[in-house]
């Protein structure tokens, strides 16, 4: 693995990375996260009493939106083509968590890691902007990248047994 930032140049200055050579190949990208809350604020997100509406469905719906406008956000970052985005929301009962994973695909000739991680932060973000009011302490934590495929750096797997990050 080359350990060069690709975002600058020769001489220092911040530029686009220049994928026109690249392989058109698919890549997956597989990131998650989670919000803790109260108890209460869990319960009428679960049992679908919150007043606002059905949290999770537009929690899911914000997060499909922002990885299709990850290249407006973030500077560098290519507008690309995606293919598919799958947002899964898994409510931890023990522990009043929600479990966000969000997995983007493309063909094309860059990586979708920051769509994954910008699909997985938006939709925590909007889980707190809805139930704010009833809950300031939710805490959004561990939105990381789990795993990418593709591209000429081929498959990466978060190794979480280890506490290592690994490349096949």
């Amino acid at each position: 693995m080359d350990n060069k930032l690709t975002h600058f140049n020769q001489t220092g200055e911040a530029h686009m990375v220049d994928v026109g050579e690249k392989q058109a190949t698919q890549r997956i990208a597989v990131a998650e996260g989670i919000i803790t809350m109260q108890t209460n604020t869990f319960q009428l997100i679960t049992q679908g009493k919150h007043k606002k509406g059905d949290v999770l469905s537009i929690a899911r719906i914000a997060g499909i939106m922002a990885a299709k406008k990850t290249g407006e956000l973030i500077p560098l970052c290519h507008p690309i083509i995606i293919t598919h985005i799958h947002i899964d929301l898994t409510p931890l009962i023990e522990q009043n968590i929600i479990h966000c994973e969000a997995t983007v695909k493309t063909t094309g000739q860059t990586g979708v890691e920051m769509e994954a991680l910008t699909a997985t932060q938006i939709t925590l973000l909007t889980i707190y902007d809805m139930c704010k009011a009833v809950d300031r302490g939710m805490s959004i934590e561990k939105v990381r990248l789990k795993q990418k495929s593709g591209g000429k750096s081929g498959t990466w797997t978060r190794n979480e047994k280890k506490g290592l990050d690994k490349l096949e």
